[in-house]
């Protein structure tokens, strides 16, 4: 079965999803080639069917913008990455909307309190944005640090979780 391609119209922008059934494999608010290139070989090999919607993620999606901003935790993912950056996602995945964590401490919760700059390679390389919030890691001292798609990106998604 194909993997299914989806655009999602958000508060933020346009966001690209790509899926394997109900499991979300990326999603950015870039380009589709760049989802595609961030796929194991295995996916990728699966070919693409662009769809209107994805079953379940789009769903969940519209629950998180309404306001259940626990919603996007029913979404299962998978993304090919070394060990620490697997541990550093599954990290991220338990940070609670509302509630930000620091590099450092992500560090620490991924197994490895002194890797922080191999934390925050991990959040850069993440593909799927949002799902696993790498918008929830912030500099020690609560600054907002980086984010792929822009600060003003990352503010809205912690307002819209009243995490500031």
């Amino acid at each position: 079965m194909p993997l299914q391609i989806s655009q999602y119209k958000s508060p933020i922008g346009v966001l690209n999803l790509i899926a394997d059934d109900q499991i979300l494999l990326g999603l950015n608010l870039s380009n589709v080639k760049a989802l595609k290139d961030g796929l194991s070989q295995e996916d990728f090999d699966k070919g693409f069917k662009e769809v209107s919607k994805i079953p379940v993620i789009t769903d969940l999606l519209n629950d998180y913008f309404s306001g259940d901003i626990d919603a996007i935790n029913g979404i299962s993912v998978r993304q090919p990455g070394a060990p620490f950056s697997q541990a550093v996602w599954k990290a991220m995945r338990k940070v609670k909307g509302g509630k930000v964590l620091s590099y450092a401490d992500l560090a620490d919760h991924a197994g490895s309190p002194a890797a922080v700059r191999a934390a925050g390679s991990a959040c850069a390389k993440n593909a799927i944005a949002l799902v696993v919030p790498c918008h929830r890691i912030v500099k020690t001292g609560g600054a907002l640090g980086n984010y792929a798609y822009g600060l003003s990106k990352k503010e809205w998604l912690l307002r819209h979780e009243n995490a500031l």
